[in-house]
């Protein structure tokens, strides 16, 4: 199936998108989603998810149903494949679109398409089977970033995407804890910069380190900003402990004390956000606010959160993107100095009416 334009298309009824993990690319899924129920205003758009990433979409009204199926927990092996294929098969989908695109995932769709009586269009990000549509490519380019690939895919049906950013949708109930929080710790709208210093325990070659966030924030606070904010979760609390302690009573440690949802609108009132490669540097990408992502072991062309508000950093070594688990050196983090970050968000710290540049 080539040329195949399904945009808009009336007999596209129901639709289930594929994207189970992780955090980073679960939120630039939004984005993809968004593009989909614009081009499907009426049809019936499920999301196949896995825990605990589904918390995200309870409320989102894009989705009208969530499937979700933990094939790396508790339905794990034939069990999870068997409730898998039956769930999909029930609900008779026009149209299946795979944007997790591992083995596992296309295993899964394989069967679908072996067994199922209904036959549903399939789309994935490589070119080979079970898919009838994909982008030219026959396995996923790193260099592309991860919103592109999806972009791609759905252009080889002719889905239009215009999406520039993800689009959470955030429950009331976060918007008020947040607007609490800001006026609680005295933040005003662009009177601090948001600091993302840590990442998960497994990805510890991702952290730029405690000391270079210390240096950082002193110039932030010495430059034009009240207050800097830190910001993360459980495998983070000993760093942000220690940035707040080296500084002063001008750092605001929310590490440990928010929701995700908490922090897209406090993200939306900082003048700079600035961190490390991790799940919270794309949940600040839902705003318009400049960023900058600080990149050592993983190459900014794929975990460059979406967004033409954002710019990585990286050392130039020839080591850099090597996604190594260990090293003895560390040196593509140690040759980023707080100095040059500074440089990058100055020019938006000497905007002194506050109103956003392009980073």
């Amino acid at each position: 199936m080539h040329n195949i334009q399904l945009h808009g298309r009336a007999d596209i009824r129901r639709i289930l998108l594929v994207k189970w993990s992780a955090l980073g690319d679960v939120i630039i899924s939004t984005a993809i989603l968004e593009d989909l129920r614009q081009a499907f205003p009426n049809a019936t758009i499920d999301l196949n998810i896995l825990p605990p990433w589904d918390r995200l979409f309870r409320q989102d009204t894009r989705v009208n149903n969530l499937l979700v199926i933990d094939l790396r927990g508790q339905d794990k092996g034939w069990k999870g494949v068997w409730r898998w294929l039956k769930n999909v098969r029930r609900n008779k989908y026009d149209l299946v679109i795979d944007l997790q695109s591992n083995d596992r995932s296309r295993f899964l769709i394989s069967a679908l398409r072996i067994l199922s009586p209904v036959r549903p269009i399939l789309m994935g990000n490589r070119r080979s089977f079970p898919y009838h549509l994909s982008p030219p490519w026959k396995s996923k380019p790193i260099e592309v970033a991860a919103l592109d690939q999806f972009r791609q895919t759905l252009a080889a049906g002719g889905i239009q995407t215009s999406t520039p950013r993800p689009v959470l949708q955030i429950p009331q109930e976060n918007l008020e804890r947040a607007a609490q929080m800001l006026k609680q710790h005295g933040l005003s709208p662009q009177g601090f910069a948001a600091l993302i210093p840590g990442c998960q325990a497994a990805g510890h070659l991702k952290r730029w380190g405690t000391e270079n966030y210390v240096a950082l924030a002193r110039k932030l606070h010495e430059a034009t900003l009240e207050k800097i904010v830190l910001v993360g979760g459980k495998d983070e609390i000993k760093d942000c402990a220690e940035i707040e302690a080296a500084c002063g009573d001008w750092v605001v440690n929310l590490c440990g004390k928010t929701e995700i949802f908490d922090l897209v609108p406090i993200f939306e009132q900082a003048k700079v956000i600035i961190g490390n490669d991790t799940g919270p540097t794309h949940l600040a990408s839902c705003t318009e606010r400049p960023i900058v992502v600080i990149c050592g072991p993983t190459d900014p062309r794929r975990v460059k959160p979406a967004g033409d508000n954002v710019r990585a950093i990286q050392a130039d070594l020839p080591c850099i993107n090597c996604y190594q688990k260990e090293c003895d050196h560390h040196s593509c983090m140690k040759a980023i100095t707080p100095e040059m970050v500074f440089e990058m968000v100055k020019p938006e710290l000497e905007n002194n009416r506050g109103e956003s540049r392009d980073l």
